[in-house]
């Protein structure tokens, strides 16, 4: 995958953020960097969510927009959807994983997004955004795991990570997740940005890699193991 992806663990477009951003930006190649800010899980008040994700690119130096893809009828328009065909940085906002999962999975417009990332192009998610993004996700209110897209094969993401305490995290996963997949705990503010097996944290909080019974702690600029 020549492109870059960005899993970022929450509180997307907020003072702090803007240096991770701006790495976000600086792994597409492009200046100025096109961004498009897909709202789609941002359930309960999309437009905000897609007014403050282009505000705060626009402030960081990015040339931003917002695509308003809020239903599966959209994500199967690609007169809808391309202006994301065109950016070079596509990022999902934080929200209800499961609808934005239900909305991209199998669509044209993932198949387009995804294209693009060959390409060279950077897809980003927040909080939902990432947990998407993995192989599995826990749902937050239905509870259980299930299937999700699969861009990062062998991972789930676990966002607002500077809630928990890694110990009884790790204990929780071991009783009740999946087996044979790698966590990454990602606090907010913070990303994993990279390809699968070429992992570095950014932005200004910790990553922590939970495999099995073990957990390892990264703060910014680290590299994370490769293997997954």
């Amino acid at each position: 995958m020549p492109g870059q992806l960005a899993l970022v663990g929450g509180d997307e477009f907020r003072t702090g953020c803007e240096e991770m951003d701006r790495e976000i930006m600086r792994a597409s190649g492009h200046d100025p960097t096109k961004v498009v800010v897909v709202p789609t899980a941002a359930v309960t008040g999309p437009a905000k969510a897609a007014n403050d994700g282009a505000t705060h690119f626009g402030a960081v130096g990015g040339d931003s927009s917002m695509l308003m893809l809020l239903e599966r009828s959209h994500a199967e328009d690609p007169d809808f959807f391309a202006p994301a065909t065109l950016a070079d940085v596509v990022y999902f906002t934080g929200g209800s994983p499961e609808h934005l999962l239900e909305t991209v999975q199998d669509s044209a417009f993932l198949k387009a997004v995804l294209a693009s990332v060959e390409g060279g192009s950077v897809l980003a998610g927040s909080s939902a955004g990432a947990m998407v993004m993995g192989s599995m996700m826990r749902r937050p209110r239905a509870g259980g795991w299930v299937d999700s897209l699969g861009i990062v094969p062998g991972v789930a993401v676990l966002p607002h990570h500077e809630r928990r305490d890694q110990a009884e995290t790790s204990k929780e996963l071991q009783e009740s997740a999946p087996g044979g997949l790698t966590f990454l705990g990602i606090d907010a503010r913070t990303g994993c940005l990279g390809t699968p097996g070429n992992w570095r944290v950014v932005g200004s909080g910790r990553v922590t890699v939970y495999q099995g019974s073990e957990w390892q702690i990264f703060n910014s600029g680290d590299k994370l193991p490769s293997g997954f």
